[in-house]
């Protein structure tokens, strides 16, 4: 493990039995009985000891029983990779806790759908990751304790809400983890944490219980060093399960010949301005995709402030539904006096506000198919993740008053809200690099399906600008 200085990178990088392979190696290095899985996971455990006082990505850990699983995990495209878990959805045996404070979950029953399912790669879970609570912000930081930091300079943001996810696979303890994503945060923190994160078509993955929503923005996924383990891990699942109404995805290796369409945006849709930085990267991916000989036109969003507002006013309902229904939903332990003040803010915000909820919900219900329409023109859109660079701790901090810390999250989460909305994909991939060394995510967003062409135009991208190794920062 790097020491951990300020201002520098912290990782857990070393000549083990993971070494710096993806996911794909390393399950190839396992399958071909170079290493063990036991090995791996002895290894994984290590490095999330070594760099868990520092960057404070683990919710809970479940080592035991992942050492006990590793020389018994199912046959699939994962076999023997360590993993971690969202702490907002179920693995049988450890609580799931959503990041909050205001209650003490017991451990839960059974696995989620959705975890079945990802244990069915042959993954092994050594447990939970962190995220702020209920996953509502864009950092993962707490009023009572300590944040989860970036692995390329811990004095900043890992992003949220899948933060700890992201922070591990960025410090190299897993190559891949889940993420879940209802207003980006699949690809703020992969974009916060130069980290390759893609959320699929609404509906792609076997559901989740936490997807039940009065609209249904919230999408299951994983963040990952590499494309290809993306791309495989799309087509593991989709191998358990598909979904007859969506496109198949498939096996997805490399780069397409197609040339394609790009509908370049660069200013969000709610008026402000993305900073030179974010900005900067953009333009240079889109010179990239131009040279390579696609049709770069900058263009307008066919959604308005309105959509800005109504995502908003949602937002609000679902803080409102946590505190309300929490003894219900989460635990029968749960205060809602114990939840943070962005949460109290949201109910508060909603209950101010309740009469606008019918037309929010038919305006945002209605934005699949103006967004849907954008594609007769484009087969591609490219704008930031974010509107701006990623923010030092404390500027999204939980102690904040409601006011100021929801001005900042409107401010800094532009784009990736839109692709909740319509239930589109949208991944973001690490090709941009601030001045001070940290990444900058850039955004491409497709029509309902089209996963495969997203993945393919980032081979085409990872193999034209490799993506920065926190190892050589």
């Amino acid at each position: 493990m790097t020491a951990a200085r300020p201002g520098h990178p912290v990782h857990a990088f070393n000549d083990d039995a993971l070494a710096d392979h993806d996911a794909t190696a390393l399950a190839a290095r396992i399958r071909d009985k170079e290493v063990t899985a036991r090995e791996v996971t002895e290894a994984a455990i290590a490095r999330a000891e070594a760099v868990q006082t520092a960057l404070n990505g683990v919710q809970v850990p479940d080592y035991e029983r992942a050492l006990a699983a590793a020389d018994a995990l199912p046959d699939g495209p994962f076999t023997g990779v360590p993993t971690f878990i969202k702490d907002n959805i179920d693995v049988e045996g450890v609580p799931t806790n959503h990041g909050s404070a205001a209650f003490t979950a017991g451990a839960a029953k059974k696995d989620s759908p959705l975890v079945t399912e990802i244990k069915g790669l042959g993954v092994n879970i050594l447990g939970k990751s962190r995220l702020p609570e209920f996953g509502f912000s864009a950092s993962t930081e707490y009023a009572g304790g300590d944040p989860v930091r970036n692995p390329w300079n811990p004095e900043y943001s890992a992003g949220a809400s899948s933060g700890g996810s992201a922070a591990l696979v960025a410090a190299g303890v897993v190559p891949i983890a889940h993420a879940n994503d209802g207003g980006g945060s699949i690809r703020i923190p992969a974009a916060a944490c130069g980290l390759v994160g893609l959320k699929p078509t609404r509906d792609r993955f076997v559901a989740d219980p936490s997807e039940n929503l009065p609209v249904r923005i919230v999408a299951n996924g994983v963040v990952t060093r590499s494309v290809r383990d993306t791309a495989r891990f799309f087509a593991g699942m989709e191998k358990q399960w598909r979904n007859p109404k969506l496109p198949p995805v498939r096996e997805v290796a490399g780069p397409s010949p197609t040339r394609l369409r790009v509908g370049l945006v660069l200013d969000s849709l709610n008026g402000f301005q993305t900073d030179d930085e974010t900005r900067a990267a953009v333009r240079r991916t889109a010179e990239l995709l131009e040279s390579a000989g696609h049709q770069v036109e900058e263009i307008s969003l066919p959604v308005t402030q309105q959509l800005a507002d109504d995502f908003a006013h949602y937002w609000a309902l679902l803080g409102f539904l946590a505190l309300k229904t929490g003894k219900h939903t989460f635990d029968r332990s749960f205060d809602p006096s114990l939840t943070e003040e962005l949460t109290q803010g949201l109910g508060r915000t909603f209950k101010s506000a309740w009469l606008d909820t019918p037309g929010a919900l038919v305006r945002l219900r209605r934005g699949r198919a103006t967004y849907r329409a954008m594609f007769l023109d484009q087969d591609v859109l490219l704008s930031p993740t974010l509107t701006h660079t990623t923010p030092q701790i404390g500027h999204l901090a939980a102690t904040l008053s409601f006011d100021d810390h929801f001005e900042r999250l409107k401010t800094y989460v532009g784009f990736t809200p839109v692709a909740n909305v319509t239930g589109a994909p949208a991944i973001s991939l690490p090709l941009g690099r601030t001045a001070q060394g940290l990444p900058i995510g850039v955004h491409l967003a497709g029509d309902i399906g089209d996963e495969r062409t997203l993945l393919e135009l980032a081979f085409e991208l990872e193999e034209a600008q490799p993506f920065a190794r926190i190892q050589e920062a």
